[in-house]
C-alpha cells in the first residue's frame, strides 16, 4: 500500500492557542495519534517551514517530517544545508528536505524575478547536496571550506532531498540528482504517463536507486463527493491558474480542480489511492478537504492503512531517538487553513 503523509497546513485547523508553532506542534500529534506516517508543511511568506518542523521534531517523536516545499532562489545554500542538518538532527534522522522554484508572479515577492528557474536549482544542489554528504563543495578553498566545518553531529543519516517538478526538465534533474520528487495538481496520468517515466528513467541512468514519487492531492471521505470537489475547485482555483499546474492538469483532461480530487466513501478512496500506487508512485501527501467531520473520518482511514495509532498517553518521550525512516501540497497557509485562494512560494 503506498505510504501516506498529510499536509500540516490544510484541513485540519489550528487549536488557536495565539502561537503558530504551538498550534502545528497539536497538530502534528493529531497526525501522529491517528497513526499516520509522514507530516508534511508547505513553506508560507510567514512561518519558516524548516524552523517549524525542527521545533515539531523535538515535541512529536516517531514520525517523519518533510517539507513541501522550501524555495531555493531567496536562500544561501549554505544557510540552507545548515537549517536542513540541524532539523535532521532535532528529528533524530526523521526529516525529508523537499525543495523547489516557485511560480511567476510569486517568486517576485522576494525581489527576485523568475529567470531560468531550473538553472538555479541546479547551482544550489552544487552546493547544497556535497554539505548534506559531508563531502567538500567543488572548488570551494579557505575558511569554512572544510567539510567538517559544516558537520552538526547527531544530524544522520543523509537528510532525503525531494524536487517538487512536473516539468520535463525539473523531473529529470530529481532523478539525475536528488532522492524523487513530490508532485501537486497531478492526476493518474500524468504520473503514471509522464511523472514516473521520466524521474525513474533519469534515476536509473544516474545508477541511483528507485526514486521516491510522492503524489499530492486533495482526499476526503465523504458521503457528498460532488459537494466536496466543488469546495475544491473553488479553493484551488487560483492555483489552477499556475502555468505548471495548469499543464499538468490539462495532461489528465481536468478543466477544474476539484476533479483530481480523491472523494468518496472508505472503499473509494482506498480505491484511488491504490490506484496510484499501481502507477508508480511511493506517496501520497493529502490535504485533507471538506468539513471538519469528514477531514477527522479521512484521517482515521489514512491511519488505519497502516496500522500504527498510537494514543497520546503511550507515545514516547520526546528524547527517545525514533528509528530512521524507511521510505526515505498542498501550499496551505496554517494561519486560516485551508486559505488556497493565496497560492504560497511553492515549486
Amino acid at each position: 500500500m503506498i505510504r501516506v503523509g498529510v499536509n500540516l497546513a490544510a484541513g485540519l485547523g489550528t487549536p488557536g492557542s495565539g502561537n503558530l508553532v504551538d498550534d502545528l506542534v497539536s497538530t502534528a500529534r493529531t497526525v501522529a495519534a491517528a497513526g499516520v506516517p509522514t507530516a508534511w508543511l508547505p513553506q508560507g511568506q510567514g512561518y519558516d517551514a524548516i524552523g517549524t518542523l525542527t521545533a515539531v521534531a523535538r515535541e512529536v517523536p516517531g514520525i517523519e517530517l518533510g517539507t513541501s516545499v522550501v524555495i531555493v532562489q531567496p536562500r544561501h545554500p549554505r544557510v540552507l544545508a545548515a537549517q536542513a542538518l540541524t532539523a535532521q538532527a532535532a528529528a533524530h534522522g526523521r526529516f525529508t528536505l523537499g525543495l523547489g522554484v516557485s511560480h511567476p508572479g510569486l517568486l517576485e515577492l522576494y525581489g527576485q524575478p523568475f529567470q531560468r528557474p531550473v538553472t538555479a536549482l541546479r547551482t544550489h544542489l552544487d552546493t547544497l547536496l556535497p554539505i548534506l554528504g559531508g563531502h567538500r563543495v567543488p572548488g570551494a578553498t579557505g575558511w569554512g571550506s572544510d567539510p567538517a566545518d559544516s558537520t552538526v553531529p547527531g544530524a544522520t543519516p543523509r537528510v532525503p532531498v525531494l524536487l517538487g517538478a512536473l516539468g520535463p526538465v525539473m523531473l529529470r534533474l530529481a532523478g539525475e540528482r536528488t532522492d524523487g520528487t513530490i508532485t501537486f495538481l497531478a492526476g493518474p496520468r500524468a504520473i503514471g504517463g509522464h511523472v514516473v517515466p521520466l524521474v525513474s528513467a533519469a534515476a536509473r541512468e544516474a545508477g541511483r536507486p528507485v526514486p521516491r514519487v510522492v503524489v499530492g492531492l486533495p482526499v476526503a471521505v465523504t458521503s457528498a463527493p460532488d459537494r466536496v470537489r466543488a469546495e475544491i475547485s473553488a479553493a484551488y482555483e487560483r492555483f489552477a491558474e499556475l502555468p505548471s499546474y495548469r499543464a499538468s492538469l490539462d495532461r489528465d483532461g481536468f478543466r477544474e480542480p476539484g476533479a483530481i480530487a480523491v472523494v468518496g466513501d472508505e472503499d473509494a478512496v482506498l480505491d484511488q489511492l491504490a490506484s496510484y500506487a499501481s502507477l508508480g508512485a511511493t506517496d501520497v501527501l493529502v490535504s485533507l478537504a471538506g468539513t471538519a467531520v469528514e477531514n477527522a473520518r479521512t484521517l482515521r482511514l489514512l491511519g488505519a492503512l497502516h496500522g500504527t495509532a498510537t494514543p497520546a498517553s503511550t507515545a514516547p518521550p520526546a528524547s527517545t531517538a525514533p528509528p530512521a525512516s524507511t521510505a526515505p501540497p498542498a501550499p496551505l497557509r496554517p494561519e486560516r487553513a485551508p486559505e488556497p485562494r493565496r497560492p504560497a512560494a511553492r515549486g
